[in-house]
């Protein structure tokens, strides 16, 4: 099986788009998806957009895609890369396709000098947090994720 692994473009928006409604619904989380290709848009292809991807092809189809942007970790003084979102179908899963994603993550943010990739992972993801423990990634169990977000964000802005 031939593996490429290439920067996220526009053309690339229809498909990966498939692959985000799997991954929500893999996760449960389909009832929260919002995002349009307006949004991607946006987020990856407008002046200023800080968000970047990378899509993995296999087949001649894309099969896995990543989401990440630039972060701060202040108490080190290390820039890095948030990783949002991660996902290979689950029929090309066990050829290597994530670990070689990562690895090319780690490449773009060491090109950059940056020093750390940061992420979250469903407790109940098993298979994901041995895959990233594999690797060599450290689970920092004294954190919990909170966000601002919809009417609560609104208020807060206000």
């Amino acid at each position: 099986m031939d593996i490429t692994i290439k920067k996220f473009a526009r053309a690339d928006t229809e498909a990966v788009m498939e692959l985000l409604r799997e991954f929500a619904e893999y996760e449960d989380l389909l009832q929260f998806l919002e995002l349009t290709e307006e949004r991607v848009e946006r987020a990856f292809f407008a002046d200023g957009s800080v968000a970047e991807g990378l899509v993995a092809m296999a087949d001649g189809k894309a099969v896995g895609y990543a989401f990440f942007f630039p972060n701060f970790a202040s108490f080190r003084g290390q820039r890095g890369l948030y990783l949002e979102d991660i996902y290979i179908t689950a029929s090309y899963r066990r050829y290597g396709i994530g670990e070689k994603m990562l690895r090319e993550i780690a490449r773009l943010a060491a090109s950059r000098g940056y020093e750390r990739i940061d992420f979250l992972v469903l407790d109940w993801n098993e298979s994901a947090i041995n895959f990233y423990k594999k690797l060599g990634a450290e689970m920092d169990q004294s954190e919990r994720h909170f966000r601002f977000i919809n009417d609560a964000f609104k208020a807060l802005a206000a």
